[in-house]
């Protein structure tokens, strides 16, 4: 890429587990980042976030140095991005395998799952992936939004309309998830894409963040300290800890290169979003 992904990364166990079961990454060459929460018990959830981690990476660079003309695919059209959908939820999906595979084969390691978000960066757009309820958060123009939907039984009950969000945090189980790598032998990976805008920052976390921190103090932070990353990762895990660290916390930070210098482009850019939202 011409022009890099600026990343900032942060975890932390948090202030009530001895171990920490998330594992993230960044890889700027790449245009990557992930997130994975590990769970199965000591050591095992740990075990499976890493082996997560490794895999997509690993799979991500293998396919790029293969597909040298990936990128200029990706910002000329859709084609390119088309070919990071694929190539970032197959990698998911090896990477489920390659954990249930782990958890029959070794009897320590039974019953281990991990969540994973993971976004790729090239040209002008940004291809996102999750399973489980890791999420992804885009801040554009002050305003923050989830861009991922849970995999847990909290979102089913409301996407099924049994409760509103206050009633099912009220009456269902936290951290019960209904999508994870590692439990099946196949899991269904959501991919979704997008067009880039100046200043997009993307929020990667585990839900030790979003289950201590509202959105609201999340929205806060960024447009106060967002000109930093690295001190706005720090900031939110300062949070996540100050309202009880219940559990492990990781915060990953990207904000997307500039896309186009040209300010025709960003005039062709708004004009777009205004012929959308009419």
């Amino acid at each position: 890429m011409a022009r890099t992904v600026e990343f900032a990364n942060v975890s932390h166990p948090g202030l009530k587990r001895a171990q920490n079961e998330d594992s993230s990454l960044t890889d700027a060459g790449l245009g990557l980042a992930l997130v994975a929460d590990g769970m199965g018990g000591y050591k095992s959830g740990e075990v499976a976030s890493a082996i997560a981690a490794k895999a997509v990476v690993d799979g991500v660079r293998e396919t790029l140095g293969k597909r040298r003309g990936l990128q200029r695919e990706a910002a000329a059209g859709n084609a390119g991005a088309s070919a990071e959908a694929g190539m970032l939820r197959n990698t998911i999906e090896r990477a489920n395998a390659r954990i249930f595979e782990t958890a029959n084969a070794l009897p320590q390691c039974q019953g281990m799952g991990t969540t994973i978000v993971a976004a790729l960066f090239t040209g002008t757009r940004v291809t996102l992936a999750h399973v489980g309820d890791s999420r992804i958060y885009r801040f554009r123009d002050k305003q923050l939004s989830q861009v991922t939907s849970d995999h847990s039984l909290i979102q089913e009950m409301i996407d099924r309309g049994f409760y509103s969000p206050e009633e099912a945090k009220a009456n269902t189980p936290k951290n019960l998830v209904t999508r994870a790598l590692g439990i099946d032998p196949h899991v269904q990976v959501d991919v979704q894409e997008h067009e880039l805008n100046n200043g997009d920052i993307f929020l990667l976390c585990s839900d030790g963040l979003n289950d201590m921190v509202t959105d609201e103090e999340i929205s806060l932070t960024l447009g106060k300290y967002g000109a930093n990353l690295s001190a706005t990762a720090e900031e939110l895990v300062r949070l996540a800890n100050h309202g009880g660290g219940k559990d492990n916390v990781t915060v990953v930070l990207a904000r997307a290169p500039t896309a186009n210098k040209n300010p025709l482009g960003g005039l062709l850019r708004k004009i777009k979003d205004l012929l959308k939202k009419g």
